[in-house]
């Protein structure tokens, strides 16, 4: 009943927003090594896994400097027309943060000049470890007396809503946080989510179906409803493509949640 199910389903779900039967994972591409010794000579030999590891023992200290630097000094969106170059911020010389050392004005690659982009602090080691596809950052100066020069970057993504979520996990790595902002699922499965779960769930047809009516019902079975999330799941998916993501926990989570967008799809278009 599966195999013939998904084309109907999916085509009433909604003939305009095109779903495929899984989300394409690009072949894994490594990290540019030049664009971590440029920040970070002394890792020139350490292998990048290595690196990724050690900066998730880093991430509160990073997150600090972020919402210190967000909570003052920038706001969350601007209109394309005002993003300055680069901006300089006072700080506080708190030995516990980690100052960003760009930010990034994200734009939507779907939409008009004249719109408002999404700014993103972020911490150059932390982009150049993890996003493959992205150009090399430019040289940030260190703080100086009292204020940090932090040069401001234009990035035209597919969805700049979904760049908020993976923003979020370069530094955190949740798998809960993930699937907590794409749609409702029980709290039970979703706290404190674990990568091993993630695949035992993707390799369990039941579990799967459970999700799937879980989510249904929470749509109250409303085709567009579920159509909406499941558009959400594939605009982080482009993103993660844009950016060059190859975090395997990244790609099973939201092959999670595709299974289960589908999978709700399918039982909303059959009635059940």
């Amino acid at each position: 009943m599966h195999g013939h199910g998904h084309h109907q389903s999916m085509s009433l779900a909604s003939p305009s927003v095109q779903l495929p039967r899984t989300l394409a994972r690009p072949p894994f591409a490594e990290v540019s090594r030049e664009a971590i010794v440029a920040i970070a000579p002394e890792l020139a030999n350490v292998p990048p896994e290595y690196i990724r590891r050690g900066l998730r023992t880093k991430a509160q200290q990073m997150l600090t400097g972020i919402s210190a630097l967000s909570s003052s000094y920038l706001p969350t969106s601007m209109p394309k027309s005002h993003v300055p170059q680069a901006l300089s911020i006072p700080v506080r010389s708190s030995s516990s943060a980690q100052y960003p050392t760009h930010v990034l004005a994200v734009a939507s690659s779907k939409s008009s000049a004249n719109e408002h982009v999404l700014m993103f602090p972020v911490h150059n080691i932390v982009i150049a470890a993890q996003c493959s596809a992205l150009p090399r950052l430019p040289p940030s100066s260190n703080p100086s007396s009292g204020s940090i020069h932090v040069p401001v970057l234009p990035l035209v993504l597919p969805s700049p809503a979904a760049f908020k979520v993976l923003h979020s996990y370069i530094y955190t790595h949740s798998l809960d946080g993930i699937l907590k902002s794409l749609f409702p699922l029980p709290s039970g499965f979703v706290q404190g989510l674990s990568h091993h779960t993630v695949q035992s769930t993707l390799a369990s047809g039941n579990s799967l179906h459970q999700l799937s009516t879980y989510l249904c019902s929470s749509a109250g079975a409303s085709l567009q409803v579920l159509t909406t999330h499941a558009a959400h799941v594939k605009e982080l998916w482009q993103d993660m493509v844009a950016l060059g993501l190859h975090d395997p926990e990244l790609w099973d989570t939201v092959d999670l949640a595709w299974e289960i967008v589908l999978g709700a799809l399918n039982l909303a278009a059959s009635g059940h």
